[in-house]
């Protein structure tokens, strides 16, 4: 995509079939449909897939939705078979066992509840060993396949099922985990962070950038989950737009270990507007916990301010 053409782009064959049962107005079907526009015609793929809302709307054997080869992991083991899958791939090839003209990608899909936590074992391992794969975390910020319960990505004060709000509670008290972070410094070729945004440029380039870099890639992509985040469907390009002006969600990458920020606001937005939007944040706005929005929006301040360093380095 050197000279992006956006008709182009959206005129490519869908690579995930219509029909699977999906929620209306789901994040992660958006997100794997632009990801996997990122292939380049001819190219096929293999498509791992950690437990989650996902794989159980999207596979149900002997039926699947995905048009590339998909194999279906327990939660804690997609890095792990995906770099079995990409090893034997380059084995083979190497014995002249497959065809020289044929070139497959291996890209995997988790959920942040298979990506931050119960996957994040073998996730770390696949990019560590330096395997040629993609691995895209679909974040929506918590597991919301089993009924809304928290996870290590689920942001603070958010109202779930685990961390309920009530008279002894403001919901969860922890701090979302910077994953991204935390795979660059895993020292691979190439890691970034997008969600939808306007014409979808951002998440198109990064994507064929993580599967077209040699070696270990690592998108993390927020999918807003309309029943988990309680906002109308309709409204998930004003959730993603707010979540990147307040800088709650920045996007940058990290191309070989320099850090670039690929969009910054002109008008750094009040973590408020962000909030405001969703029903797991409505006790935010109740009188008498005004202080939480100023620790929320600290949070964000200090996060902001640590990429912008990363970046001016």
């Amino acid at each position: 995509m050197a000279n992006y053409n956006l008709k182009e782009v959206m005129n490519k064959p869908e690579r995930l079939a219509p029909g699977h049962r999906m929620c209306a107005g789901c994040g992660a079907t958006i997100g794997v449909r632009a990801v996997l526009r990122a292939l380049h015609e001819g190219d096929r793929a293999v498509i791992g897939n950690a437990t989650g809302c996902l794989e159980v709307s999207s596979f149900t054997y002997p039926y699947t939705a995905w048009e590339d080869s998909y194999i279906h992991n327990a939660f804690e083991n997609a890095g792990a078979t995906l770099s079995g899958v990409e090893t034997a791939y380059k084995a083979l090839k190497k014995r002249g066992r497959l065809p020289k003209d044929e070139n497959f990608k291996f890209i995997t899909f988790g959920g942040d509840g298979g990506t931050y936590d119960i996957g994040f074992q073998s996730l770390s391992g696949a990019m560590e060993r330096g395997h040629d794969l993609v691995y895209v975390c679909y974040d929506n910020g918590a597991y919301m396949n089993t009924g809304i319960q928290r996870s290590s990505a689920t942001p603070m004060y958010a109202d779930t099922t685990t961390t309920p709000v009530g008279s002894e509670s403001n919901g969860k008290m922890q701090n979302r985990k910077d994953l991204a972070a935390i795979i660059a410094d895993h020292d691979v070729p190439y890691v970034a962070q997008t969600t939808f945004t306007s014409d979808f440029r951002d998440l198109h380039l990064k994507a064929e950038k993580a599967i077209y870099t040699e070696g270990p890639a690592f998108l993390n992509l927020m999918t807003p989950c309309p029943r988990g985040w309680r906002y109308d469907a309709k409204d998930i390009m004003k959730i993603c737009k707010l979540a990147v002006e307040t800088c709650y969600w920045p996007m940058f990458e990290v191309d070989h270990g320099k850090w670039r920020l690929t969009y910054e606001p002109k008008k750094k937005l009040p973590i408020e507007d962000f909030l405001r939007e969703q029903g797991r944040f409505k006790h935010l706005f109740k009188p008498g916990n005004e202080d939480l929005l100023v620790q929320f929006q600290a949070e964000v301040d200090r996060r902001w301010e640590d990429l912008l360093y990363k970046c001016a380095r």
